[in-house]
């Protein structure tokens, strides 16, 4: 058996992608989730893959839910933290739950899962972490006050745990993916679609697996020079 993985928000979009691809590299994958079990299924059947329901905003749920996939499948060498919501509205319009809800799952759920994997990747002398950011948490983005700043948190997370992390070879980098073709994409308004892709040097959309193959190569051997860093995946939109 492999290297163990697990990828939050694994079942659907950019994580399902994700999973295919860490699992064609030889790990053994596990796919976290929140609330779709029909989802779920589809993408164990369909990739070949454990799933593994819990809240990763929940400090106590993600302790025992990794705990739970290492009973499953042996101890987890990667991480990525690709779980994320919405609750979108400007500061006047967003409720203080809208906030939290927000800041629990997509920054919270990073501290989570670094809390129940890195000790196990430190004792072994070996790990990766990869923490999925957002072109919103690097250059804001209206009616996202509470995105943007869990996003841009996570940016600030990984250099901190990355200098943690170093001496025990264990990795930790983002992602900052820009606007990529998902469901939650294809469910905003045709003329707002065509705005944002007329801000994109590239003139498209990102593909999910565009995403999945910056994932694999930091959760590579390759990649143990490279932590602390965030990999910007957004056709030229955001360059900094």
């Amino acid at each position: 058996m492999g290297r163990v993985a697990v990828v939050t928000g694994g079942s659907r979009g950019i994580g399902k992608a994700i999973c295919a691809a860490l699992k064609a590299d030889g790990f053994t994958v596990v796919a976290n989730y929140a609330g779709n079990d029909m989802a779920a299924k589809a993408c164990a059947e369909e990739l070949g893959i454990d799933t593994c329901k819990w809240d990763v905003g929940d400090h106590e749920a993600t302790l025992a839910g990794c705990r739970k996939v290492e009973e499953m499948v042996g101890p987890i060498d990667a991480v990525v933290n690709n779980a994320g919501i919405t609750r979108d509205g400007t500061l006047q319009r967003m409720s203080y739950a809208d906030w939290e809800d927000v800041m629990r799952v997509n920054l919270g759920g990073c501290f989570n899962m670094a809390k129940a994997c890195f000790p196990g990747m430190k004792e072994r002398g070996w790990g990766r972490i990869v923490n999925i950011g957002s072109i919103n948490g690097q250059a804001g983005q209206y009616g996202q006050v509470n995105y943007a700043a869990a996003k841009s948190g996570i940016h600030g997370f990984t250099k901190a745990l990355a200098q943690e992390g170093a001496r025990y070879n264990i990795t930790v980098n983002a992602i900052a993916p820009g606007y990529i073709d998902t469901d939650m994409v294809a469910a905003v308004p045709e003329q707002v679609l065509e705005k944002i892709i007329a801000k994109i040097p590239v003139g498209r959309l990102g593909q999910a697996e565009e995403i999945a193959r910056g994932v694999s190569f930091l959760c590579s051997d390759d990649a143990g020079f490279v932590t602390g860093s965030t990999m910007s995946i957004n056709g030229g939109q955001h360059m900094y």
